[in-house]
């Protein structure tokens, strides 16, 4: 795969990034592209290793080595070295039905697993995904295609987000005929309103959601099934439903003035910023949220980071970002062998912007919030941040614990709850009478999307629990493998 000695010539090298004050100006995506001549040369490193663990996907120390979606890397990317692009597509599409998107937003397991990554640096996969993906938009390669024959069997998926829209994308090339239900005013989901723009351009959802429809998929947004409409009547309505509502209930602190006004969870943050600029296409950044403000940002995940990153946008005096966790190390430890995940300090986007406008990571590890504090408004100003030790708890594990005399104040007047989520909304799958487990998330029958409700299937986050975008796609091409099974007694998807 690729040239035979090309992770020996070639150096990994990544597409042209703006610099960071430059792109703090605006909303807009700031990655670019190599040059088709040089992207070859990336795709030209993939060597021809004797286990390709990028394409894996397998559970190693509790963590996903691979590619969930099981892409055939090395051979995409030998299409790629030899310029064959739309072939490339072709393999990219039989395993991944949303590439545009992964190629954005995905963490790229693929390259953590990649054979090269152990000396030389991993094989620039990701990108090299992404280029195929819009290649093959531009020219023409990526088409409606309404299916030729229907076969009068209804579907509806509720939730709009990348697991739903990968099971309705796939369930109407089946030629069933799908409707996706979706609460917010724009269908997306996390896509929409979870990610911000500069990560993911909206125009790059939308895109994709103009050849659902024009494919003959129905979109139906103000709706929360649940609320606005039972689960019966869906399921009167319809043969199958896919429930692909996400992880909804974000984790919150349960701490002394956490009711002060000023203090959000990261995704109603985000989905308000995001609203803001779409209702005015793009023209009046929601400013007021976070200008001049001194910002706190708890959590020091992919969702903390873009906080960071759209407080700075907003004009925030100030940006602190508390991660409960130790610091990681630069390089991998002994216990973190490759292909595991390598657990590593990551600096990112929002991070780098910090450091460049402010000269500082804006992270402190081992902290959190011990209490609010807010002023004569009722509005957060400040913020007690406790400094954390670890320590062995009763069951043999490490805990994180208050260090003694480990306190301060930090001003605050925005603080921004980042804290992962802790199962789904329950009143949609309770609206079906579908099932639980233990961890707040729909129970599905063994390794398959079936719940405990007749007809019903569950998928992404829902069914999974907070994942990745690209554990979610993997979970709704599942779910609609399965949901087409039951319709027709086998499935060809």
């Amino acid at each position: 795969m690729g040239k035979t000695t090309g992770f020996l010539e070639y150096p990994r090298q990544e597409g042209p990034v703006v610099p960071p004050l430059e792109r703090l100006g605006n909303f807009r995506e700031f990655h670019r592209p190599l040059s088709p001549a040089a992207q070859a040369l990336q795709a030209a490193r993939c060597m021809d290793c004797g286990v390709p663990f990028c394409q894996a996907g397998v559970a190693l120390a509790g963590m996903t080595a691979g590619c969930p979606l099981h892409n055939l890397v090395p051979e995409m990317n030998d299409l790629v070295f030899h310029g064959n692009w739309e072939q490339a597509w072709r393999r990219l599409e039989r395993t991944n039905c949303l590439p545009e998107f992964t190629g954005r937003v995905c963490p790229a397991l693929c390259e953590a697993a990649c054979t090269c990554a152990r000396q030389e640096g991993a094989v620039c996969t990701h990108e090299n995904e992404l280029q195929v993906a819009e290649y093959a938009f531009s020219h023409g390669l990526v088409n409606a295609a309404p299916p030729a024959v229907r076969t009068g069997k209804t579907v509806a998926v509720v939730g709009s987000g990348p697991a739903g829209l990968a099971a309705a994308w796939q369930l109407n090339r089946r030629g069933h005929s799908v409707t996706v239900f979706e609460k917010a005013d724009r269908p997306g989901g996390l896509l929409r309103y979870g990610i911000p723009n500069m990560k993911l351009d909206k125009a790059v959802l939308d895109r994709r959601i103009r050849l659902m429809e024009e494919a003959g998929v129905t979109f139906v947004c103000n709706t929360d099934v649940g609320r606005d409409a039972a689960g019966e009547e869906l399921l009167a309505a319809f043969d199958r439903v896919v429930l692909a509502g996400g992880a909804g209930r974000p984790r919150d602190l349960a701490v002394p003035g956490r009711e002060a006004k000023g203090i959000l969870f990261a995704v109603d943050f985000l989905g308000q910023v995001t609203k803001a600029l779409l209702d005015s296409n793009f023209q009046k950044p929601p400013r007021k949220l976070a200008e001049g403000k001194n910002v706190l940002v708890v959590g020091g995940g992919d969702t903390g980071n873009d906080c960071v990153a759209t407080a700075l946008r907003l004009g925030a005096k100030s940006v602190t970002q508390l991660e409960m966790m130790p610091q990681p190390p630069l390089e991998r430890t002994a216990d973190n062998p490759w292909p595991q995940w390598p657990k590593v300090r990551k600096t990112d986007y929002g991070q780098q912007e910090a450091i460049a406008l402010f000269g500082a990571d804006p992270r402190r590890y081992q902290a959190t919030v011990s209490a609010f504090k807010a002023d004569k408004r009722g509005r957060v100003c400040g913020a007690v941040v406790q400094k954390l030790e670890a320590r062995l708890g009763e069951n043999g594990r490490t805990v994180m614990a208050p260090a003694m005399g480990g306190e301060e104040v930090l001003p605050a007047e925005l603080a921004l709850i980042a804290a992962g989520f802790v199962g789904c909304e329950e009143y949609l799958p309770a609206s079906f009478g579908a099932a639980l487990t233990g961890r707040g998330v729909v129970a599905a029958e063994g390794e398959g999307y079936a719940t405990s409700a007749p007809r019903v299937f569950a998928a992404g986050d829902m069914r999974r629990g907070p994942s990745l975008v690209v554990w979610a796609i993997a979970e709704g091409m599942g779910a609609a493998r399965a949901a087409d099974a039951s319709l027709m007694g086998y499935s060809n998807l």
